[in-house]
Formats: structure tokens, C-alpha cells, sequence
């Protein structure tokens, strides 16, 4: 099949990997008072779909290797639609959770395969994890930015304001059609896949990822509602989330060619994780929240891809990739699930967002020390130009 036509189907399939959480997290005040759930309660559908992000992405690669790697992906956003369209049955945190836990699945099969499915198809650039990152994130604020009107628009329905992204995951389906006609390759179905669990590599690759996602899911759930707690309208913290978002777009886009012209990677995850600690210093000040959620968006926009490019450079065929991205992700991702929990859970005992800026201080630090502790190879990577 052309380039082009894989781009678009990578594209399109990673810009629905992200709604169904951050539709969640934009709305998270207004799920609090229409149910009358605690913070803990309401940070449970944030945490449960990352926690199945990790639990189950071990699953990926045994279903690509039985079903192969395309209808593996197909089923994955197969699972990510019905769980978005069931939003729209019925208004309960049961059915939350429940479409929470559902779509959390199908995001853990699709996030350690689509690094398998670069590598597959884009051997030579594994800079294509931009693409891969940007649309999500775009996906992720589209859901985040757009959530709220579209509830306002329908007369606060919220089922409908969080099942009407149903509409991504049915274009992505449309799409995927041709490519679950790909036959599997006979030496990838016998070729049995283990996780590099015993690889020191790896094993720091997991802990960067994990303290990654802690803080990435966290700020994607609490900074609407730390924005409240300072006084910001319901509308102005919907801004102040999303603009945490689109600003990771260009950081995703400029950071991985930064690190493809200097070929100093780990120089660029701690400058990234540095602007991360940046932003959290900015809350604890007396300053507009602006200035800091820009620090923060460009922090989480650069650490993402990079994370995603690990695997990716420091593997020689589209299974081991696929091995090692499901190791960091089955651990980070199940680390980066208590990330929101922990951050309820103390901002419930406080009463107030400080002690939990801390929490993510502290995280922020332990991820610089993983980063600075871990060997790279000298490869680079190369950055699209288009699509």
C-alpha cells in the first residue's frame, strides 16, 4: 500500500486513543456535581482506563501474533467506539466506569502495536512517532476543547457531549477496512514474542515512561479543576486544559527534529521534564495559571514522543518493538493509572491543590534521575517533514 495511505490510517487511528479520557477529564466538575461523586470517586475514570492502558498491553502482542498486527489494531478501535458510543445509553457512573474500563482495553492493545506498525512499515523513520503523538494529542484536544460547548450546545446532555466522539473511532473503522486484509507473515506467527523483562534497558525505559504518564494523566485530569479551586470560571479552566494540549502539538512536532539535529536525546528528556518542573513551581506561586500550563504542556508535548521513540530506536524489527513497548507501557502506564487517584485522594484529605503540586514535584524529580541513569544508543531519528 502507498506511504500516504499508511500515514493516514496511523493518523487517524492514534486520534482516537485520547477522547474518551480527556472528554471525561474537561467535564470532570460538571460529572462531580450532576452524580454527586466524590474527587476519588470521579478520578476512577481517568485512572481506570491508563490502568488498563498497562494491564492489558502485554495482550497486544500475543493477539498480533494469533490474529496479526492490522486486525489486532482494527479490533482495538472496534473496542474504543462501542465503549464512546455506549456513553450515550445511559447517564450513570456505572456506565462511566464501565465504557472507562472497555475503552481503556482497546487503547492497550493499540498503543504498543501502532509502535509494531511503524516499525513495520517506516524501518528507516522512526521519527513517524510524531505523527503517531501529534494526533493523538489533537484528538485529545478536540475532546478536551470541544466537550463542553457541544454539552452546552445539547441542553447539558451529557451522555450525548461524551458519546459524540463516537464519530472518530467510526472513521477510523471505515479505514481500517482494507488493511485487516493484509495477510500475517508465516515467520511472524512462528517467531514466539516475550517481554524483555530482564533487560536493564528496558526496565529504566518502563519507570521513565511510568512517571511520565503519572504526571501526563494527572495534569489531563486535575488542571480544570485545580483552575476552579483558584478562582477560574467553568469556561476559562476548559481553556487553560486545552490550551495544556494544543500546545504539546508544535512540542511534539519540534522536539523529536531538535533531538534528530543535536543527537542528544536525554538532553532533551530532562530539558522537557525541567519545563514540566517549571510549571509546578508557576502553580505554587501567586501568577496566572497561563504561563505555567504552557511549561507543562511543552514538557508533556516533548516527553511523549520521545517516550514512544525509545522502543522504537533501540529495537531491530517490528516484534521486539512491539515486546518493548508493551513492557513500558504495561508498567508505566499501570504506574501513570494512580497518578489522578493519588492526586484526588490527597486534594480530598487537604481540601486544597498545593499538597498534590507537590506529589507531582516529587515525581518530576525521581523521572530526571531515571532519565539521567539511562545508556542510549547512538541512533537518530528523522522527523516527517508532511504527511
Amino acid at each position: 500500500m502507498k506511504k500516504t495511505f499508511l500515514l493516514l490510517a496511523l493518523s487517524i487511528a492514534a486520534l482516537n486513543l485520547r477522547p474518551i479520557i480527556t472528554s471525561v477529564a474537561s467535564m470532570m466538575g460538571m460529572i462531580q456535581s450532576e452524580l454527586g461523586i466524590s474527587a476519588l470517586t470521579a478520578s476512577l475514570l481517568t485512572t481506570l482506563p491508563v490502568l488498563c492502558m498497562g494491564l492489558f498491553a502485554p495482550a497486544a502482542t500475543a493477539l498480533s501474533q494469533r490474529l496479526g498486527l492490522e486486525r489486532t489494531l482494527f479490533i482495538s478501535l472496534l473496542l474504543i467506539t462501542l465503549a464512546t458510543a455506549l456513553r450515550g445509553a445511559d447517564q450513570s457512573v456505572t456506565m462511566l466506569l464501565v465504557t472507562a474500563f472497555s475503552g481503556g482495553i482497546g487503547i492497550s492493545f493499540a498503543g504498543p502495536l501502532l509502535s509494531s506498525y511503524i516499525k513495520k512499515y517506516f524501518p528507516g523513520s522512526p521519527g513517524i512517532v510524531s505523527i503517531y503523538s501529534v494526533s493523538m494529542t489533537i484528538g485529545a484536544a478536540l475532546a478536551s476543547g470541544l466537550t463542553i460547548p457541544i454539552y452546552h450546545q445539547a441542553q447539558n446532555n451529557l451522555t450525548l457531549a461524551l458519546s459524540c466522539w463516537t464519530v472518530l473511532g467510526i472513521l477510523a473503522l471505515m479505514f481500517w477496512l482494507p488493511l485487516i486484509r493484509k495477510k500475517q507473515s508465516s515467520s511472524s506467527r512462528m517467531q514466539r514474542l516475550r517481554l524483555p523483562l530482564g533487560n536493564k534497558k528496558a526496565i529504566r525505559f518502563t519507570l521513565f515512561f511510568g512517571f511520565m504518564a503519572s504526571m501526563f494523566y494527572s495534569l489531563t485530569a486535575w488542571i480544570s479543576p485545580i483552575a476552579l479551586s483558584f478562582g477560574y470560571s467553568t469556561q476559562d479552566a476548559s481553556i487553560l486544559l486545552t490550551l495544556f494540549t494544543l500546545i504539546q502539538v508544535p512540542a511534539a512536532l519540534l522536539i523529536p527534529n531538535l533531538v534528530n539535529r543535536s543527537g542528544k536525546l536525554k538532553l532533551w528528556l530532562v530539558l522537557c521534564s525541567i519545563s514540566e518542573l517549571i510549571g509546578l513551581a508557576l502553580l505554587l506561586s501567586p501568577v496566572p495559571m497561563l504561563p505555567a500550563v504552557l511549561f507543562l504542556g511543552i514538557g508533556a508535548g516533548g516527553l511523549f514522543p520521545l517516550a514512544l521513540m525509545l522502543p522504537i530506536v533501540e529495537t531491530r524489527t517490528a516484534e521486539e518493538a512491539g515486546t518493548w513497548s508493551a513492557m513500558s507501557q504495561m508498567g508505566g502506564y499501570t504506574m501513570g493509572a494512580f497518578g489522578p487517584l493519588v492526586i484526588g485522594g490527597i486534594f480530598d484529605l487537604s481540601g486544597h491543590f498545593n499538597a498534590s503540586i507537590i506529589a507531582m514535584l516529587v515525581i518530576v524529580v525521581l523521572m530526571i534521575s531515571v532519565q539521567l541513569s539511562m545508556s542510549m544508543g547512538s541512533k537518530t531519528v528523522e522527523t516527517p517533514h508532511k504527511l
